[in-house]
């Protein structure tokens, strides 16, 4: 089994903090907000107190999909002074909410929407303060991120039994989600994140890769300003086994969102607060999840597999997982059929 050493050693290490000052600057466009229904004919469902969105540029990677944009629509409203954006389309009975991680954005499942439509809605949410959501939440804690997700579905009338698919940071949020509003969340399908609180703290994931401690610095930000771009090409191949998981496109969307100050600063600042999870996540522990629950984890390093799959235990203790063999950190990406298959396995559309 890797030792905790060796994967800090595998998944990156601190060189990135010095390559990035010498990196290059991909700076994102800009132009005059358009409203969030001014896309092309849509079958998706009308936006629930539907507001001009206040990111600018939101449908840059999207404007021009045609396909896409008959069957989805992104929209924005107001929940405690945060603007959110989501995106939601098809007219299904089983409502499945797709979570984010960092360094990403909703738009990390577009390419697999699409796929997920028969017999569902589908709604992709760009997490309070991050991606084209505007505003800063009171904390960046999941269990903060958790309560605009929950008052978000219910502006959506999805008080009970919501499917969530969540990965990275997302996996966080969605398990707040569950285990403090637990008629609200039907199951949790899960992509490589490991649970602090109980079994694992944040202190022990730290020396893991280099990001958790650069994140929490106060000059991270200043670093990145200019240089995300850059800093984002060199940081996705760290945890997998492809040149590059992540296709320019992609890169090219992440690095318009985290180019946004606020998005910059509240991604650093989740990992600022993640030690806060830790107490959170203890409380909530102490009555485990009784929901289905499945973790799929990158089979880059079986050390990782082995603590990520315990931490969903100490959380939920009927929960299964596996490791996802040769595959990183990026499943939808690096495994994409895969994780359709699987997702349609757990959540069975009826």
């Amino acid at each position: 089994m890797e030792t905790p050493r060796r994967l800090s050693v595998l998944i990156g290490a601190a060189v990135l903090t010095v390559v990035i000052l010498v990196g290059g600057t991909l700076n994102a466009s800009a132009s005059t907000p358009q409203p969030a229904n001014a896309a092309t004919q849509s079958d998706a469902p009308a936006c629930v107190a539907p507001e001009r969105p206040l990111s600018r540029d939101f449908d840059a990677a999207t404007r021009k999909n045609a396909a896409f944009n008959s069957n989805f629509r992104h929209c924005f409203t107001t929940i405690n002074g945060v603007q959110m954006h989501y995106v939601i389309g098809g007219h299904g009975p089983d409502p499945l909410v797709l979570l984010h991680g960092w360094p990403q954005s909703w738009y990390a499942y577009h390419d697999i929407m699409p796929e997920l439509l028969p017999g569902r809605t589908v709604i992709a949410i760009d997490h309070a303060g991050l991606g084209d959501s505007t505003g800063t939440p009171p904390a960046m804690t999941t269990n903060v991120l958790a309560e605009y997700v929950h008052l978000l579905l219910n502006r959506l009338g999805l008080q009970r039994d919501v499917q969530v698919v969540a990965h990275d940071i997302g996996v966080g949020v969605a398990y707040a989600l569950a285990a403090q509003y637990r008629r609200q969340v039907a199951g949790l399908f899960n992509l490589d994140f490991a649970l602090v609180g109980k079994s694992l703290k944040f202190a022990d994931l730290v020396p893991l890769a280099f990001h958790f401690s650069f994140n929490q610095q106060t000059f991270s930000e200043e670093l990145l300003t200019g240089r995300v771009g850059f800093f984002l090409t060199n940081f996705y191949p760290l945890v997998s086994t492809l040149p590059q998981p992540i296709a320019a496109r992609d890169i090219a969307e992440y690095t318009r969102v985290y180019s946004r100050p606020q998005v910059l600063h509240n991604g650093m600042e989740f990992y600022r607060d993640w030690p806060k999870v830790d107490q959170d996540n203890a409380v909530l522990m102490r009555t485990p999840l009784t929901i289905p629950v499945r973790l799929l984890s990158m089979g880059l390093i079986p050390a990782w597999t082995a603590l990520s799959q315990q931490s969903m235990k100490d959380a939920a203790p009927a929960a299964t997982g596996t490791a996802v063999d040769g595959a990183g950190h990026w499943l939808i990406e690096e495994r994409p059929a895969l994780v359709i298959s699987e997702i349609n396995k757990f959540y069975p559309v009826g």
